[in-house]
């Protein structure tokens, strides 16, 4: 199978690291919005250097797209690492009412020193941080309550900075998504693909669902069995599969070859929307 060598780092997303680096001073904690199917390959290697020792709060978005036991595991993790966790779903709300007082409980020592300078009611500042794609505005939407933020499955779209008040006493500090500059592990940048971070026109599709169905047939070969109607040898590489998957589906060129091209898109669409299954891509190290 053909290697993929997935690069994506515009120009926008060097100013936002400069912007978030000098509002940086002007919060109490950090929130950073990950997927829970890929909570390594969706958090940006960068980000733990711009924060440095502020607070950290995670959030591991789209739990009803993940495999519940690993994002039990990967709770566990980050907790061990000593930041505050919480597991959502921006769709249903699912999560969203624990996000107020996980940020009280991280930063209580802090909010206990303003009462005890009088400051009581200060609002306490939290930025958010994402990269594409991670359901980042749609958070922000469901815990302020309103829908001003721009939300759209597609990466890329917030490009801006605002404040936007959740209550009297919290505000947060919205950030463009960012990725970084290269993708030291190639299987980063190929699982970002998969969940649609990376922008699907500047991909070769076909080989991105290839690999996909490569990596499927390797760990859940029974959803495949299931959803595609194929039976093949373990051994059996990507293409290989998609051409067995799109003859399942009638998805036939003139002279009886198969449009892979389309059942790749079919692949793709249907891994994102969750027709597929609840998969973790990614376990925490010491789960590996």
């Amino acid at each position: 199978m053909q290697e993929m060598n997935i690069q994506w780092y515009p120009g926008h997303m060097t100013k936002t690291r400069r912007i978030m680096e000098e509002q940086l001073r002007l919060v109490d904690a950090v929130c950073e919005i990950l997927d829970a199917r890929i909570p390594i390959s969706s958090r940006n290697p960068d980000i733990d250097e711009i924060c440095g020792t502020k607070p950290r709060l995670i959030i591991l978005n789209r739990m009803d797209m993940a495999d519940p036991t690993a994002i039990q595991q990967w709770t566990d993790y980050f907790k061990s690492r000593g930041m505050a966790v919480v597991k959502t779903d921006c769709k249903s709300r699912r999560g969203i009412n624990d996000f107020v007082p996980a940020v009280r409980n991280l930063l209580r020592d802090k909010i206990k020193k303003y009462e005890e300078k009088g400051q009581v009611g200060r609002p306490i500042k939290i930025m958010i941080v994402g990269i594409p794609n991670v359901g980042k505005s749609t958070f922000i939407n469901q815990v302020s309550g309103r829908k001003g933020a721009k939300a759209e499955n597609r990466p890329g779209v917030t490009r801006g900075i605002q404040w936007v008040t959740v209550d009297n006493g919290l505000l947060l500090l919205d950030t463009p998504g960012i990725l970084w500059p290269k993708f030291e592990d190639p299987q980063v940048g190929i699982r970002l693909a998969y969940t649609g971070a990376v922008k699907d026109d500047i991909l070769d599709t076909e080989a991105l669902a290839c690999h996909l169905m490569e990596m499927l047939w390797q760990r859940y070969p029974d959803a495949l069995r299931e959803r595609y109607k194929i039976d093949e040898a373990p051994e059996t590489d990507g293409y290989e599969l998609l051409i067995s998957a799109g003859r399942k589906r009638g998805f036939l060129l003139s002279r009886g070859e198969i449009d892979t091209e389309r059942m790749a898109r079919v692949l793709l669409e249907e891994y994102r929307s969750c027709k597929l299954g609840r998969f973790t891509l990614e376990l925490p190290p010491q789960e590996a």
